[in-house]
Order: structure tokens, then C-alpha cells, then sequence
């Protein structure tokens, strides 16, 4: 009777932990923004900063070329990734790594499937994938879920060609940071990243953007 009781309390300290880890995360700089992404029993509030942050990062590397126009942005970051001309260690910013860290916690990752780390089969992508306002993309989407082909340079293909729908298109817009850009972040050598300064700048997310 007393090892059942041990194994139960060690099963219960085994949850508390697991969720705290869960919930360390508190340096949320976009908390005011308002939340795009609302998925059922998932982080919403790490998911959305997780988007403004990456969004941000996005504005700040290219602002020179489109003069914090966050379409062209999506342009270029698509793009590159689709034709391996980008290096991210370059483009993420102290902030995301942090955010990157406790997103690791989250139960969104794949680490057996080399086309991508992000769990396409894990609620959280299903939720985005379902709530994608473009038709066609989600069309195409699915078809390579189904026929088991997807990976971000397959989808990147279609989506550079209608990135203007990324930046109304919540949904589709967190496919791309969390596909093309934290998933990736696994296999970068994150000491890269320039840590001790944060290049955070404050982004108007309510900018109308210019075509």
C-alpha cells in the first residue's frame, strides 16, 4: 500500500514539474498586441508572442529593402527559405531564441521526421491548417498532408506565390514562422545568434501594409 502511495505522489510531483516547465516562460513583449491565434487546449499566449516575435525579427532585417513593409518581407523570408538563400541565425533575434527555448516544452515537435521538426500531426498545426483563410493554399496544403509529401520548400513553392495572404491570413502567417522558422531553429547553432544585445524594436502591427 505505501509503494502505491510513492509511485502515485511520484507520478503527481512528475506532473507539477512538467507543468511548470510548461509555463516558465514570462518575458512577454507583445502581450498588448491583439491575439491571432486561438487554438483549443494549446499555449495561446506563447504561440501569438511567438508569431509577433518572428514577425518583428522579419521587419527588422528587412526594413532596408521594404521599408518595414512586413508583405515584401514575407516575400524575401519566403523565398529564401524556399531556395535555401537564408540563414536564420542572421534573422532571429535574442527575444525568439527565448521564445524558441520554451517552445521546445510544447508538444508541436516531430524529431523523427527529416522534412520537418514540427509535428504535422499534433493539434496545434491541425488548428492552423483548419483555420486558413486561403482556400487554395489550404487546399494544397492538405493534399500534401495526405499524400505525405508536405515540407516547407514543397508548400513554400505555392506560398510565394500568394504571400500578400500571409500577412491578413493569421493562420497561414504562424505556419510560416513555426515551419519555416522555429522548426528550423533545431538544427542551428543558436551560439550564432548575437545574445547579448536584443535587436527588439518596437513594430506597428496595425500598419496598413503598402503593395
Amino acid at each position: 500500500m505505501r509503494s502505491k502511495l510513492h509511485y502515485l505522489a511520484l507520478v503527481f510531483a512528475l506532473i507539477i514539474f512538467s507543468c511548470n516547465k510548461k509555463n516558465t516562460f514570462t518575458d512577454y513583449k507583445f502581450s498588448n498586441e491583439k491575439p491571432v491565434i486561438d487554438c483549443p487546449n494549446q499555449n495561446n499566449a506563447l504561440f501569438n508572442e511567438a508569431l509577433y516575435s518572428f514577425e518583428n525579427d522579419l521587419n527588422r532585417n528587412y526594413s532596408k529593402l521594404s521599408g518595414q513593409n512586413l508583405t515584401l518581407a514575407y516575400s524575401r523570408f519566403i523565398n529564401g527559405v524556399v531556395n535555401n538563400r537564408i540563414k536564420l541565425t542572421d534573422i532571429a533575434s535574442k527575444h525568439s531564441v527565448e521564445v524558441f527555448q520554451a517552445l521546445k516544452n510544447e508538444n508541436i515537435w516531430d524529431a523523427e521526421n527529416p522534412r520537418s521538426h514540427l509535428d504535422y500531426n499534433s493539434p496545434f498545426f491541425k488548428c492552423l491548417v483548419q483555420n486558413i483563410k486561403e482556400t487554395k493554399l489550404q487546399t494544397t496544403l492538405n493534399a500534401l498532408l495526405e499524400t505525405n509529401y508536405m515540407s516547407p520548400e514543397l508548400f513554400g513553392a505555392p506560398l510565394a506565390s500568394n504571400y500578400r495572404a500571409v500577412v491578413t491570413d493569421k493562420y497561414l502567417a504562424a505556419y510560416v514562422a513555426f515551419d519555416m522558422f522555429y522548426a528550423k531553429l533545431f538544427d542551428e547553432d543558436l551560439s550564432l545568434v548575437n545574445l547579448k544585445s536584443d535587436p527588439y524594436e518596437a513594430v506597428d502591427f496595425n500598419k496598413i501594409p503598402r503593395n
